[in-house]
């Protein structure tokens, strides 16, 4: 298999049926191809061995749907266990360094656990907090959902830095960063519950409804509904 850009983007315009997937979930300015997600995520992961620098040149297509493949096969490459080394911090540093290419949250949501939150596991996780303060609402996004790979790890320090950088954008009225405020909190309550409560306590009455509802989502129902009326 031809392992380039080209290639890849070949393959996503001969599926492409823009009458049949106009991707109406898609709210940037570019093009759409039109082609189905579970196709655009079996091709990525075909080119799962696809070299950076390709993938590189893949963030530099207009279109929508190559520029997700790029993050889908950044996740791909991510979610090996044997990746070395040296390529497991490239992804990390192509997914931060090409940030601008990102104008929607599903890219995001796509590779930002793995190539990002996982990367900075046993590392500090300053690029995070840098992020949390952007003007742009994707990178807030990345912030906050990055941590994701934080909740199953069993890591007390990860999990203090998800419930600060929660902290930070607890506020934020964005719905583009309120949600993943509210999913990171749900699932990092699962691994520590009395610690959401805490952050419940001090931050409830604040929190943008939408992100409340997610917080106190495996909660047990009484608790859950004393949440809800602080909101």
């Amino acid at each position: 298999m031809d392992r380039t850009a080209s290639a890849l983007v070949d393959e996503l315009r001969s599926e492409g049926r823009p009458a049949e997937h106009p991707q109406k979930h898609y709210h940037g300015s570019a093009a759409v191809l039109g082609v189905r997600m579970g196709t655009l995520f079996g091709i990525a992961k075909r080119y799962t061995a696809l070299p950076l620098s390709e993938v590189d040149r893949l963030l530099d297509v207009a279109e929508y749907e190559p520029r997700l493949a790029a993050f889908c096969v950044l996740d791909f490459k991510a979610r090996k266990a044997k990746l070395p080394a040296d390529e497991r911090r490239g992804c990390y540093e192509l997914y931060l360094g090409r940030h601008d290419r990102i104008d929607t949250w599903d890219m995001v949501d796509r590779a930002a656990p793995r190539v990002v939150g996982s990367y900075l596991l046993d590392k500090p996780r300053t690029p995070l907090f840098e992020l949390a303060r952007s003007a742009d609402p994707l990178r807030r996004r990345t912030a906050m959902t990055a941590p994701l790979a934080f909740t199953g790890s069993g890591d007390p320090d990860a999990l203090a830095d998800l419930f600060a950088l929660a902290e930070l954008l607890v506020d934020d009225t964005d719905p583009v960063v309120s949600k993943p405020v509210g999913i990171a909190l749900k699932y990092a309550g699962a691994a520590d519950e009395l610690a959401l409560r805490a952050f419940l306590d001090r931050h409830a009455a604040r929190m943008p409804r939408p992100a409340l509802r997610y917080a106190v989502e495996k909660l047990d129902p009484s608790d859950r509904q004393s949440y809800l009326t602080r909101g």
